[in-house]
């Protein structure tokens, strides 16, 4: 009864007409904005929208450091693969540990190394609960005083860069020690080298933004010896570093006509918007992260591609989310929570308390990687309620009399009181990210139009748009599961 069950034509038309419509019809700030035009005129429009630091930092401010060192390791790595191939790890490790020396400075090496070194001792214990403590600890030193400040002192000079390297760094480092340490639990057979998680740790592409590649996929990727690629591989590869390209192009052009990253930080502009503009404004504000995203570790993924590896993917888009399952902007961090805490404690997550066991304890730990303020917290409890919520309505709509109702009706009529439900998870979705990454006056502000001041015209029209575009999203994934079905068989066959 889920997304198998198909619709009519007809009503698919129905909703891509009116999805269409939705995004033909242009938002406007409302009759009251154009009088107040002097309150956001400390946005200067003739000059590029820059309060996403890290996109400027990415594709503005330190774009060709970040390049030169990106090619330096595409360089030397294809020399590697061509000459000495069962040493190629060994110069992912020697590049990416000169890199970071360079750009960073020998004492921030040293503690690096010694969270290393740490956490590779913890593991040789082989006791799961101790290295996932000792980790968790150790990350908590980078978000709390005074560890922190102690921590920064071991990183020298003051250019701009040096704040989100060294946070960037550190994290990252102990969550794939934490990785390592983990899956050395799980061998049976001996320990893996020390020189095993160095290498794992200190490959550039991922060591200072991500994404995480848990270590078990990352040693068996980089100690392959058949370095054979697939048909047009190379091609697809070049294909996806061109799009990347293409899309920094344009969100470089958008920035400098719309200033969507700006604008929500004016409560005084955006109470003076329409209703449609406000919530426009927080739906693309979503798009417009997961965009940068997708851009960001596109692009590490292309290098990472290039290098024979098998990266994760970029995360799913915010259009696509209809359930909390699903939701996440970093794909990486979240197959390593799903992999090391959601699934391990959750099981098959149809029991409602380790259902519930196994959320509080993920979102805990991402409470730590994130760092606890009142945003973080009150997000994770909103995604952790959804999640959970989402179990304890399949559990209660599974009972009697709602199951025997259920298979009394049509495949397509099920699909369509689901759908209804999906709304509601879509807009949760959305106003809980919106609070995280915006703020949560403006996460209010939206939910009051949508719900209280725009009630009824805005609500109804936004949730029946909505609702076409669930319907679209449910009838894309229909034939792609049929599609893979297919591939599948074919492939069995020959």
């Amino acid at each position: 009864m889920g997304i198998k069950a198909a619709l009519p034509k007809y009503e698919l038309y129905l909703y891509s007409t009116v999805l269409g419509l939705e995004n033909g019809e242009k938002p406007h700030y409302g009759s009251s904005t154009e009088p107040k035009r002097s309150e956001w005129s400390h946005v200067d429009v003739d000059s590029q929208d820059t309060a996403d630091l890290e996109w400027m930092m990415w594709f503005s401010t330190f774009k060709a450091h970040i390049l030169f060192a990106l090619s330096g390791h595409v360089l030397f790595a294809k020399i590697c693969s061509m000459l000495a191939v069962q040493y190629r790890s060994l110069v992912y490790l020697v590049y990416g540990l000169l890199a970071v020396w360079t750009s960073m400075g020998w004492t921030y090496v040293t503690l690096i190394l010694s969270h290393c070194i740490l956490l590779y001792s913890i593991s040789l214990v082989k006791i799961r609960w101790l290295c996932f403590a000792t980790g968790l600890c150790t990350l908590a030193t980078f978000k709390c005083e005074p560890f922190v400040s102690w921590q920064v002192d071991f990183v020298k000079g003051d250019f701009e860069l040096r704040h989100i390297l060294f946070y960037g760094g550190c994290g990252f480092t102990i969550m794939r020690c934490m990785s390592f340490a983990l899956e050395n639990c799980e061998r049976k057979d001996g320990n893996y080298n020390i020189l095993e998680l160095l290498k794992y740790n200190f490959y550039l592409p991922f060591f200072y933004f991500g994404p995480i590649m848990t270590f078990d996929k990352f040693y068996v990727q980089v100690n392959r010896s058949d370095l054979t690629r697939k048909e047009r591989e190379m091609w697809n590869i070049s294909v996806q570093g061109a799009i990347h390209l293409g899309v920094v192009i344009v969100v470089d052009v958008l920035f400098h006509f719309m200033y969507i990253v700006t604008i929500p930080t004016d409560m005084k502009l955006l109470r003076h918007m329409s209703d449609w503009a406000l919530v426009g404004l927080a739906y693309f504000n979503l798009v417009y992260d997961w965009v940068k995203a997708a851009v960001m570790f596109g692009v590490i993924n292309t290098v990472s591609r290039l290098d024979h590896l098998d990266p994760p993917k970029p995360p799913k888009c915010i259009t696509m989310l209809y359930v909390f399952a699903e939701t996440h902007f970093d794909r990486g961090i979240n197959e390593w929570l799903c992999k090391y805490v959601y699934n391990y404690l959750g099981g098959k997550h149809n029991n409602v308390l380790e259902e519930l066991v196994a959320t509080l304890c993920t979102f805990g730990v991402t409470i730590i990687w994130l760092g606890p303020c009142p945003a973080v917290l009150i997000w994770a409890f909103f995604n952790c309620f959804g999640l959970n919520f989402e179990l304890w309505m399949e559990k209660f709509f599974s009972m009697e009399p709602f199951a025997s109702v259920e298979t009394t009706m049509s495949e397509a009529a099920s699909r369509r009181i689901r759908a209804v439900f999906n709304v509601f998870n879509f807009w949760s979705i959305v106003l809980y990210n919106t609070l995280a990454l915006n703020s949560l006056d403006f996460a209010k502000l939206v939910a009051k139009r949508l719900f209280l001041r725009g009630f009824p015209i805005t609500t109804i029209v936004v949730m029946f748009v909505t609702y076409c575009l669930i319907q679209v999203i449910k009838e894309t994934e229909r034939k792609q599961l049929f599609l893979n079905v297919k591939q599948k068989n074919d492939a069995f066959v020959f």
